[in-house]
């Protein structure tokens, strides 16, 4: 298994990009961002990589953006979080049951990685589904994290189609749920909801 590093550098186009934001911003964490929460949990989030002014700014996935913030109020609501909301990597939050990733660890030029940035990150991805508990589910949000899923297992893309609330049985057994993603775009616009999101972590978790 690979196990994650924070000095991996193995995208140069990323590498440099986190490179050119720690001058431009030094206060930035700027690196590969490590999954985050339970080490024995009943569901693994997938996002898609870290935000500009979130985990990249943070060093935790999820934590201190817009993106975060339906995320986090509903593990809150759902007793799966110890607050609603995570401004900072070192505010103490605790999720139960929970683990969070990304399908690339780092922040990419325009939130658009390249198809090899994600085969680079398959093996972190491959590392932490082969750690989890056998009965842990899998919540991909988005389509990019949901193919990332399927690429770790080597299943072809089309194995499985993405849509919201679609549920997926995976070669181990385990069971993969799509969701749109979180983001503040899919929010404002109303293509996801909070009952949207709310019912398929419930139907995942």
């Amino acid at each position: 298994m690979t196990e994650f590093h924070a000095g991996c550098r193995s995208c140069p186009r990323l590498a440099s990009h986190l490179k050119q934001i720690r001058k431009e911003h030094p206060d930035y964490y700027a690196a590969p961002v490590p999954a985050f929460g339970d080490a024995e949990p009943r569901l693994l989030i997938v996002g898609l990589a870290p935000g500009m002014h979130g985990a990249n700014r943070t060093g935790r996935p999820f934590t201190g953006d817009t993106s975060g913030e339906l995320l986090y109020r509903t593990l809150f609501e759902l007793g799966l979080a110890s607050a609603p909301a995570s401004k900072y990597a070192d505010d103490e939050l605790q999720l139960h049951g929970v683990r969070i990733t990304n399908a690339v660890k780092c922040l990419p030029p325009q939130n658009k990685p390249k198809s090899s940035e994600i085969s680079n990150c398959l093996p972190y991805l491959q590392s932490e589904i082969a750690s989890l508990p056998g009965e842990c589910n899998l919540l991909a949000l988005g389509r990019v994290a949901h193919d990332a899923v399927q690429r770790a297992y080597s299943l072809k893309l089309n194995s499985h189609n993405f849509a919201h609330g679609a549920r997926h049985v995976l070669p181990d057994g385990r069971t993969l749920i799509d969701s749109y993603h979180c983001s503040r775009y899919n929010t404002q616009t109303g293509r996801l909801t909070a009952e949207m999101f709310r019912k398929v972590v419930l139907e995942a978790v």
